[in-house]
């Protein structure tokens, strides 16, 4: 099957400064595909490439298996819906949502019904006669998406478009963001440094350093079986051995995550390894207790309830396949 989208062999530059650095992935038609990496990894170039906002220095951005790398915009089947959603204030809803077809030729009365279905579809029926400046910022990204889907693209293209949110409204927004790419049934491309948003939403995650993949998956594979050092310590809480440390704890001569939440926590006793409870704190969710193991490692533990305080002796516990080995170096 063609890819969505491929990269073969991208680099992108803006003067001495390697933004983007030989990438090769490719996005696979129809599914939830999230870039996922700090600021300045790469991932919203990329996006931005895709989108054809920016042109690679090297290498060639396929759409549907279509050459598009020095296409414009408007020759791509692809939309993008951005951060701060762009919406046009002096703009109702309806026409800001039809401002697509208007631009195509689309007669009113048929760029009026679209943009119905569309309001329809975001769950906001009968706010076509509202302004932008009426709405919550919920709502405002919603209507950013029906204006972004209203044309029918094949490629949809999110760059952080939660980010504006407080965390409620960005969590209940994950889940219809999720049921309206399922329901539509096109590509999403999704670009965010949040891992929550990244492993709760996505089909696969790609996950970016210095403007390198350092690992694709799906977000079970990115979480418990990192390939490099950095995503271990990118994705997820978890405590990374090394060197003797690793021989030490998990008796393994090469690096090891160990995730906070497979390690069990209990009153000292015999086996396991011993180890002072040096901090807790409340996440609301769970427990977390940074733990002393001895000679300079401080293991974080989540539990579900609160049973140590400072000070107290305890001992840790896992199953030997919680330690996932981390290969050195990135390939």
């Amino acid at each position: 099957m063609v890819a969505a989208v491929a990269f073969d062999d991208v680099s992108c530059a803006f003067g001495p400064v390697l933004a983007v650095d030989r990438v090769s992935l490719e996005v696979r038609e129809g599914e939830f595909f999230t870039l996922l990496g700090p600021s300045g990894s790469g991932k919203t170039t990329c996006l931005r490439m895709i989108g054809g906002f920016q042109f690679p220095t090297r290498g060639r951005v396929l759409i549907h298996g279509a050459d598009a790398t020095r296409r414009p915009p408007y020759e791509r089947d692809v939309n993008t819906v951005f951060q701060d959603y762009a919406l046009f204030p002096h703009m109702n809803v309806r026409d800001n949502i039809a401002y697509g077809l208007m631009v195509r030729g689309v007669g009113k009365a048929e760029r009026y019904r679209r943009a119905d279905e569309m309001l329809e579809l975001v769950h906001l029926p009968g706010s076509g006669a509202r302004r932008p400046a009426e709405l919550s910022g919920g709502q405002r990204q919603r209507v950013a998406l029906a204006r972004a889907l209203i044309n029918r693209p094949r490629v949809l293209l999110l760059d952080e478009p939660l980010g504006a949110l407080d965390l409620k409204l960005r969590e209940s927004m994950q889940v219809e963001l999720k049921a309206l790419q399922r329901q539509v049934g096109i590509t999403f491309v999704f670009v965010t440094h949040d891992q929550q948003e990244a492993l709760s939403m996505s089909d696969r995650v790609c996950v970016f350093d210095r403007g390198r993949v350092e690992q694709t998956g799906t977000p079970e594979e990115i979480y418990d079986r990192p390939a490099t050092r950095f995503v271990a310590g990118f994705v997820g809480t978890g405590n990374l051995l090394e060197g003797a440390q690793a021989q030490r704890l998990a008796g393994v001569d090469s690096a090891v995550m160990l995730r906070a939440e497979r390690i069990a926590i209990e009153p000292r006793r015999a086996g396991g390894v011993p180890g002072v409870v040096k901090e807790v704190e409340y996440l609301g969710a769970f427990i977390r207790y940074i733990v002393d193991a001895g000679d300079g490692v401080e293991l974080l533990v989540n539990a579900a309830r609160r049973e140590f305080e400072r000070g107290a002796e305890v001992t840790l516990t896992w199953p030997e396949a919680a330690c996932h080995r981390v290969p050195e170096a990135r390939a």
